[in-house]
């Protein structure tokens, strides 16, 4: 969708625009509006970069900001994601696994994003962590305006964050609902199983 890997066929229309199509500053301009939060908490974040390098690259690249400017921007970053500017100067060697991606969750934001996909961005972090990193995305959905699109195998966390669900099966969509038709009254054969495997999801 946000073309770190080009697709081999389809479209993906954005706003009214063919992001497939984009090209040059055209599709500079719609990655303004869509980030990314990736599963590595570690692998995405540059072990080079201090915190404020990693939040301000962002912001260099897309906006026109003094120095001044870019740093206070930081600063609100990085509390709008429970941390403080004592992170800034510090690498992501440094942090727990929670606290990396609640780095990675405030560059996503940098440039206020309209859409931001979130690639399994609980699954490497133990359950408690796992917890506060999506209450913190909650929290920022609303917080924001956000839209996410939340990929995950794990459907109590899905039914929490998602009003739309789409099922996928082998590479393909197999069906998609509100969260309340899908998780109450499933069509495919394959969903039931899914939802059948949830205990949490299945007792309800």
């Amino acid at each position: 969708m946000l073309r770190l890997i080009e697709p081999t066929s389809g479209s993906v229309i954005f706003n009214g625009t063919d992001v497939l199509a984009a090209k040059g500053g055209d599709l500079r301009r719609l990655r303004r509006d869509m980030q990314i939060i990736f599963q590595d908490t570690f692998g995405s974040l540059d072990p080079r970069f201090r915190v404020e390098d990693v939040l301000a690259e962002p912001l260099i690249v897309h906006e026109k900001m003094t120095r001044e400017a870019r740093r206070r921007r930081v600063a609100e970053l990085l509390r709008a994601v429970g941390m403080d500017e004592s992170a800034m100067p510090r690498y992501p060697h440094e942090f727990s696994g929670g606290q990396r991606q609640r780095i990675g969750i405030a560059r996503a934001l940098a440039l206020r994003p309209k859409l931001i996909v979130a690639d399994e961005p609980v699954s490497a972090l133990d359950v408690s962590v796992g917890a506060q990193v999506v209450n913190l995305l909650q929290s920022l959905q609303r917080e924001f305006g956000l839209t996410y699109l939340f990929i995950s195998h794990s459907m109590p966390v899905v039914r929490y964050l998602s009003t739309r669900i789409a099922i996928m099966y082998r590479g393909k969509i197999v069906e998609v609902g509100t969260t309340e038709q899908i998780t109450s009254r499933p069509q495919s054969d394959y969903t039931r199983s899914l939802l059948a495997a949830t205990p949490e999801i299945a007792a309800l």
